[in-house]
């Protein structure tokens, strides 16, 4: 959770009122942040400016400055109305070359015009760039923000990537002319590690840096690194270009509408923008950012009245969600819902429940019914039904002498497929965007990963290895919300120095008999009564050729089988991928199936 450090009184002074500690800590609760820290008492003594240290929300990036802050809290105690941000007609341009494909593919840009800084909100405005990369922007690796004084520099601009050696500009707070890759070293010394030098790994190897520069070549910034000397704002700027370079254009769009929201009230004409036509050469693509237009979402009366507990009208929904700077009115198409207007301020906003956490923010969590009003709410604690069937699963497995381990949900792509001799089709496996290392690209569609690569940490104990898992592994599918789903499965591995096959199969047959499931001896074919059997399975290559089979299940009388699981001897060449040089068998069923 962000932390943010604010100028007591300048804040107050925004909100039009001094409060108490105890009074503005209980506005913060209200509201939905916390009140960490008042710094007035050793700031008296150090003769210093009081600060506040305020604790917001993670996804809440319109709080990480003390305009936004003052901003939703005088429109949560209805002093204020909710800014209308307007957009001038463009006057300019960003050219995004072919070349920045292969480093940083994307870019926005804005133009605060006839801006007036003081020390203040000048020193306000650094700030939340830094609270951005450190946040949101991930460091800078997946945004990068950039401002110039507009007048220094001549427009339409130009994003190119540009071989290292062939870039010279004079750097921010720098005296003399470098070079690309001259800059790089300068910046990876010693000295330099805790400003500049932390991200220069984002683009050290690229065969390109990207480059912004105005219409005469002149370099604005290095994305994502450092801006240039020549473009420097000051506290006597008037027109301030603000350009964004992104490798996620989500991101990228959420971090540019938040400067241009938090600082285009101090232009001469505010909260109005002057956007820029941004022409993507390597798509053939143009638009025009930033994006002002409010994100139209429909929410059902009855929705929200039943999660708080109120019978409250349409009007009155639209009242309390304007006090977090939504704009809803009833739907005049379906009178059981209401139209939510989302600004560009409020990215958190995805899903109704987010809309409905908002009407009881602006409700009063004080004043919502007590428990006894929320007639279909359930207090009684009890476990999920499929954590019930994880746990006989949990018993029956330790009764049998097997430990129980627990791997982590995420592993490598080749952990996931290759080193299984899976072949991946890109329908299965959800892959991460950004994985922080290659141990955490995906996440797994099967157990086995992470009990082999248990097994490989534990190969010098004696064998026989005997351990299982009851966990979640994660499959996609495109028709629902989410795009994927979440399926909890056993699984359990026998190492040692033969297969085990029939121990596999004989733990196997221990959990079907704890699900007082019978063994089908003829393979179902004759039968309709509920039971299992295994049938041989030549397709799955993880196993030794002709010693894999499927699980077959019927659940009731008279409905058709289908395969829950898979178990077999496994195949050399994937324990030695995992570095385990033993032999070993594996079983491993959907546990959803027991619900």
């Amino acid at each position: 959770m962000p932390t943010v450090s604010v100028n007591k009184q300048e804040l107050f002074d925004l909100l039009g009122k001094n409060y108490e500690t105890k009074e503005f800590d209980e506005l913060c609760f209200e509201f939905g942040i916390e009140l960490d820290e008042d710094t007035t008492e050793e700031a008296l003594k150090l003769n210093e400016e009081p600060q506040l240290k305020i604790e917001i929300g993670a996804n809440r990036y319109d709080l990480l400055c003390i305009e936004g802050i003052a901003q939703a809290l005088n429109e949560f105690l209805g002093r204020n109305e909710a800014p209308v941000y307007k957009l001038s007609e463009p006057t300019t341009k960003l050219i995004i070359d072919k070349s920045v494909e292969q480093v940083r593919s994307y870019a926005a840009a804005a133009i605060l015009r006839n801006i007036t800084f003081t020390p203040e909100n000048y020193q306000s405005f650094i700030a939340l760039q830094d609270k951005l990369h450190s946040n949101l922007c991930r460091n800078r690796t997946l945004v990068a923000i950039g401002t110039h004084d507009l007048d220094t520099v001549e427009g339409p601009f130009h994003y190119r990537g540009i071989p290292p050696k062939d870039i010279k500009f004079v750097p921010l707070n720098q005296t003399r002319e470098f070079r690309g890759d001259e800059l790089i070293e300068f910046y990876k010394q010693p000295e330099q590690k805790n400003n500049i030098g932390r991200f220069v790994h984002i683009i050290e190897d690229s065969p390109v840096y990207p480059v912004i520069s105005d219409a005469k070549g002149t370099v604005c910034s290095l994305p994502p690194l450092i801006n240039s000397e020549h473009s420097k704002i000051s506290l006597n700027t008037k027109n301030v270009l603000i350009e964004c370079t992104a490798t996620d254009k989500t991101k990228l769009d959420i971090v540019i509408n938040q400067m241009v929201a938090m600082f285009s009230r101090y232009c001469e004409n505010e909260f109005v923008i002057e956007p820029l036509e941004i022409v993507s050469e390597f798509n053939n693509q143009s638009r025009t950012t930033p994006n002002c237009a409010s994100k139209m979402m429909s929410v059902s009366v009855d929705y929200i009245n039943s999660c708080l507990g109120l019978k409250q009208e349409p009007s009155d929904i639209c009242k309390c969600l304007s006090k977090m700077a939504l704009q809803a009115s009833p739907d005049s198409k379906d009178h059981g819902a209401i139209q939510v207007a989302i600004p560009i301020t409020r990215p958190d906003i995805l899903h109704p429940c987010d809309i409905m956490e908002d009407a009881a923010i602006g409700y009063g969590y004080n004043k919502l019914p007590k428990g006894e009003k929320l007639s279909n709410a359930n207090f009684v604690a009890a476990p999920l039904p499929i954590n019930r069937v994880s746990d006989i699963f949990r018993i029956a497995s330790s009764q049998a002498s097997w430990l129980e381990v627990l791997p982590l949900t995420l592993c490598s792509h080749d952990e996931n497929f290759k080193y299984l001799r899976v072949e991946d089709d890109g329908t299965k496996a959800v892959k991460l965007a950004n994985p922080k290392t290659l141990e955490y690209q995906v996440v797994r569609t099967s157990l086995l990963p992470g009990l082999l690569k248990t097994v490989k940490e534990n190969r010098k104990h004696s064998l026989p290895i005997k351990v299982f898992e009851t966990g979640d592994v994660v499959f996609k599918n495109a028709e629902l919300e989410r795009k994927a789903f979440n399926e909890r499965h056993w699984g359990a591995v026998y190492v040692g120095k033969t297969s085990g096959f029939e121990i596999i199969q004989g733990l196997l047959g221990k959990i079907m008999q704890t699900f007082r499931t019978p063994w089908i001896s003829d393979f179902g074919k004759s039968s309709s009564t509920r039971g299992y059997w295994i049938e041989q399975d030549e397709s799955q290559a993880t196993f030794f050729p002709g010693r894999g089979a499927k699980v077959m299940f019927r659940q009731k009388e008279g409905q058709p089988a289908k395969q829950i699981g898979y178990l077999g001897v496994i195949h050399p060449e994937v324990m030695n991928n995992f570095d385990v040089p033993f032999a070993g068998s594996y079983v491993e069923l959907n546990a959803e199936v027991f619900l």
